[in-house]
C-alpha cells in the first residue's frame, strides 16, 4: 500500500518493494517515477519518468495508459532511456491490438545531457544510473528568481529606482529540487553532484544487514546501506527517502539497521519508506 510524506514541502505519496513493485508519485506536479503495477490512483499522473524497463518498474504501463484513455484524460507522455524507446512503443502497440483500442500515448526517449520541461516551473534532467539493464536517475529542476549579485546590499530604495527604470533585477537559476536515482548502485551518488546536492533525495536502499553482502548488491546493481553509511559525508540533502526495501526483511529490522548503521548527522535527515 502506497504511503504519503511531505519532504521538504513536496507531496510524495510512495510504494516500492524491491522485484515486486515501484511507483514514486508527486501529485502535486502530476508526474511520478515508474509504474510498477497498474493502480488507479496513478492515473491522475500525466507524465510518468520510467527510469528501467524490469516488470516492477514499468509493468503497470498499458493499464496507465488504458486508464487515462478510458477516463478521457489527456494522452500521457512516457519518458524512457533512450535505448528501450522503441521496445516501449512495440509494447504499447501490442497491448492496442490486443484490447482493440488507441490507447493514445506519447513515448519520449530522454538521456543525460537533455531536458525537458514540466509546465512553467519544472523541467527534468535524466541522470545516468547503474544497473544491469539500460537505466537512469531523474532530477528536477525548479526555476526560481534572486536578486542580481550587483544589487545585494544596494538597498530598497536603490532596487526600486533600477526597475522603475526598467532594469532587470533578478536573474533566473535553475534549482535542483528532487533526485530520484532508480534502481543503482552507489556509483549514482558519487558521479552525480546534483544527486548529493538537491533538496530532497529519493534513492533505493535494497539491503541493509549482513543477509546480503556489499558484493552481492553491487553485483546485482543495488545499494547496501552500509556503502550509504561509509558516503554519510556526501550527503547535502535536506531529506532522503530510502525506498527498494528487500522483501527478506520486516520493516522494523530495516528501522533498526538504520538506526544502528548510519550516523547520526545523516540518520536525522532520512526516512524510510517501508511496507
Amino acid at each position: 500500500m502506497a504511503k504519503t510524506f511531505s519532504l521538504d514541502g513536496l507531496d510524495v505519496r510512495a510504494v516500492s518493494v524491491a522485484g515486486m513493485e515501484t511507483c514514486i508519485e508527486l501529485p502535486g506536479l502530476k508526474t511520478c517515477f515508474d509504474i510498477g503495477h497498474g493502480h488507479r490512483s496513478t492515473a491522475r499522473n500525466h507524465t510518468v519518468l520510467f527510469t528501467h524497463a524490469h516488470i516492477d518498474h514499468m509493468g503497470g504501463i498499458g493499464h496507465h495508459a488504458a486508464t487515462r484513455s478510458l477516463l478521457s484524460m489527456a494522452p500521457p507522455t512516457y519518458v524512457v532511456p533512450k535505448p528501450v524507446e522503441a521496445g516501449v512503443n512495440q509494447l504499447l502497440d501490442a497491448f492496442r491490438a490486443l484490447d482493440g483500442s488507441e490507447m493514445p500515448a506519447t513515448v519520449m526517449g530522454l538521456q543525460p545531457g537533455e531536458e525537458m520541461a514540466l509546465g512553467k516551473r519544472w523541467t527534468v534532467r535524466p541522470l545516468p544510473s547503474f544497473h544491469p539493464v539500460p537505466s537512469q536517475g531523474y532530477v528536477l529542476m525548479e526555476r526560481r528568481k534572486r536578486l542580481k549579485p550587483e544589487l545585494k546590499g544596494a538597498g530598497r530604495e536603490a532596487i526600486r529606482q533600477a526597475a522603475l527604470r526598467g532594469e532587470e533585477i533578478n536573474e533566473e537559476l535553475a534549482h535542483p529540487k528532487l533526485v530520484f536515482s532508480g534502481d543503482t548502485t552507489i556509483e549514482f551518488i558519487e558521479r552525480n553532484p546534483l544527486a548529493r546536492q538537491a533538496d530532497v533525495l529519493i534513492m533505493e536502499v535494497t539491503f541493509v544487514d549482513d543477509r546480503v553482502s556489499v558484493e552481492s548488491a553491487r553485483k546485482n546493481g543495488h545499494i547496501h546501506l552500509d556503502e550509504v553509511a561509509e558516503r554519510a559525508s556526501l550527503f547535502q540533502n535536506k531529506a532522503i527517502l530510502f525506498t527498494h526495501l528487500s522483501a527478506r526483511y520486516r520493516e522494523h529490522e530495516a528501522r533498526q539497521a538504520i538506526a544502528e548503521r548510519l550516523p547520526q548527522e545523516l540518520k536525522d535527515r532520512v526516512t524510510l519508506l517501508g511496507f
